[in-house]
């Protein structure tokens, strides 16, 4: 049978003025990821990113680890839904960076008290009754992302081993997709990505039922390290 590895990124720049960037860190999870990937005899024929920096730097990371190259294809259709334009359509004084970042240093846990403001943006975005005030509606997403993996599927009998590098929203959606169909509740998207941590790997088997989920989010690359074990 054919694999797809989707992949999420290494950690971000959150707070930065470019968040799309990754942190030192973020890099070093990319690097371990991909010596991991080698010591367990693992070369993709094909590798898919989306078109966003981190998807970019993530894959560096990780070919630099496998030390080889790959042919690379990227598909915008991969790239994370607009979290920044969500959360500020929820909370509009989080349209000044500033401001944001002072309201969630109040808190003990800034990590924390953002992560509650993304669950309720979130959980409005994902309801479809607000759709026309999105870039992106909820909808479209799901619609974009079951598109990008309908394209895989025709990779896969071309290239039996696909790695794909993209972000926790596309992943948590193909992850829903494949496991209850494009009816699925919202709320079963929100739980899949929620638990998305930097550099996991999801398995999605390709046979002659068609996609199947085999892993989600497997991390056991950086577990060894609490320092690499990160979801934001």
């Amino acid at each position: 049978m054919a694999r797809l590895l989707l992949v999420r990124h290494g950690q971000a720049s959150f707070g930065a003025e470019d968040y799309d960037a990754l942190s030192p860190l973020g890099h070093e999870q990319a690097l371990v990821l991909g010596r991991s990937l080698a010591a367990r005899g693992i070369k993709p024929a094909l590798v898919l990113r989306g078109t966003m920096r981190r998807h970019e730097e993530t894959l560096s990371g990780i070919l630099d680890g496998l030390g080889s190259a790959v042919p690379t294809v990227c598909d915008p259709g991969w790239n994370e839904f607009d979290f920044q334009h969500v959360v500020e359509i929820h909370r509009p004084a989080y349209r000044d960076r500033s401001a944001m970042l002072a309201e969630l240093a109040l808190s003990d846990r800034p990590d924390r008290a953002f992560q509650e403001v993304f669950d309720a943006a979130t959980v409005r975005w994902s309801s479809g009754r607000h759709d026309a005030e999105y870039i992106e509606s909820f909808s479209a997403f799901r619609t974009r992302v079951a598109a990008a993996l309908s394209e895989v599927t025709t990779l896969l009998a071309q290239h039996r081993d696909i790695l794909a590098v993209s972000s926790g929203g596309p992943i948590a959606m193909a992850a829903a997709l494949i496991t209850a169909g494009p009816e699925f509740p919202a709320p079963l998207w929100a739980s899949f990505n929620r638990v998305s941590v930097n550099t996991g790997v999801t398995k999605v088997i390709a046979g002659r039922g068609g996609l199947s989920l085999s892993t989600f989010n497997e991390h056991t690359h950086v577990e060894s390290d609490s320092r690499l074990l990160t979801y934001r």
